[in-house]
């Protein structure tokens, strides 16, 4: 339960990573069976070379559900104790009731906040710092959020252009209080959006503007994207945003220890490693078995570090992601389990 004062504010503390995939495998050779497309021809062009589809009895939630247990199984911290449960996802179950709520239900957090966020692939980082402000105000303890992402459900089988990208996932993390004297914490974030440019990626049915309830074409209910426009907009605000963030906090490039970055397109990243001006061994990426899982991603990215020894405790870890909106986001905090 969230009060108007749940304790006395500390400092946001990044204090677990988790993740949860689907178990079916989609690699390109299947992919090659449907589509007018070649395994080099998408590895060439996105760096891709399988992602993961949902059972067909799993929805959104699900995958949440699953990564919210392994997040708190880390952190070693009861559901019960959950405050606020944020899920950052542009494929809910459904318009309402949120991913979020229906989440907390199935994990025994019953009685805290829970609502969704909807900034597609920034929305894990909108997100934390979300939780970063329950904490820091005083008004909750324990902040779960959770990327989730069921894509392939959205995206039309027979767009080359689409269907490629994406994959199904789950995964985040819990923001703790920490002590104020001795918590490193999230030392800042920059987020904007573009809503001007919300056509270069779009679905087109299904809100308000156009309902389901109406007449429209089959491409019209899946994802529509503007491929050149939105590598374009990556490229920049990635870049724009690292550096704004870095030096409004006075902390160089050398100081950060992990780069983790929205795994969109290979391209993408490695020019924004480049411009950015990082140590290639300083990034961490697995979009080459996971594709694009949207407000996934950047936590994936994450607990795979943290499993194969990238991700230490007290590391400057900075992430920056990208999405539909057109929005942008990127954090810098320390890795504090």
């Amino acid at each position: 339960m969230i009060g108007m004062r749940n304790g006395a504010p500390g400092r946001a503390r990044l204090a677990a990573v988790g993740a949860y995939v689907p178990e079916r495998v989609v690699t390109n050779a299947e992919l090659e069976r449907t589509l007018e497309t070649t395994d080099e021809w998408i590895v060439s062009r996105t760096g891709i070379r399988e992602r993961r589809y949902a059972a067909p009895e799993q929805a959104t939630s699900d995958l949440a559900v699953e990564a919210s247990r392994a997040i708190l199984a880390e952190a070693g911290v009861d559901a019960a104790d959950v405050d606020v449960v944020i899920v950052p996802t542009c494929t809910p179950d459904y318009l309402f009731p949120s991913v979020a709520a229906l989440t907390a239900s199935a994990i025994g957090a019953h009685d805290a906040a829970a609502f969704d966020i909807q900034a597609a692939c920034s929305g894990f980082v909108y997100g934390l710092a979300q939780a970063a402000a329950f904490v820091e105000s005083g008004l909750a303890s324990n902040v779960l959020v959770v990327g989730a992402e069921l894509f392939s459900r959205l995206v039309d089988p027979t767009d080359r252009s689409t269907c490629i990208l994406f994959g199904d996932g789950a995964a985040g993390a819990l923001v703790r209080r920490g002590d104020p004297e001795t918590t490193g914490g999230f030392l800042g974030f920059d987020m904007g959006a573009d809503g001007s440019r919300g056509g270069d990626l779009i679905v087109p049915v299904g809100g308000t503007r156009h309902p389901a309830s109406t007449p429209f074409a089959r491409e019209e209910a899946f994802v529509q994207m503007n491929g050149r426009e939105v590598f374009r907009f990556a490229t920049r605000v990635m870049e724009e945003s690292t550096l704004r963030l870095l030096d409004a906090l006075e902390v160089s490039v050398d100081q950060v220890d992990l780069l983790v970055a929205h795994q969109a397109n290979r391209r993408i990243i490695d020019y924004a490693v480049e411009r950015i001006g990082i140590d290639p061994d300083r990034v961490i990426n697995n979009l080459e078995r996971y594709g694009n899982t949207s407000a996934a991603s950047i936590p994936l990215v994450m607990a795979e570090a943290r499993d194969a020894g990238r991700l230490h405790p007290g590391d400057l870890v900075l992430m920056v992601g990208f999405g539909a909106g057109l929005t942008w986001a990127s954090a810098l905090a320390r890795y504090e389990p």
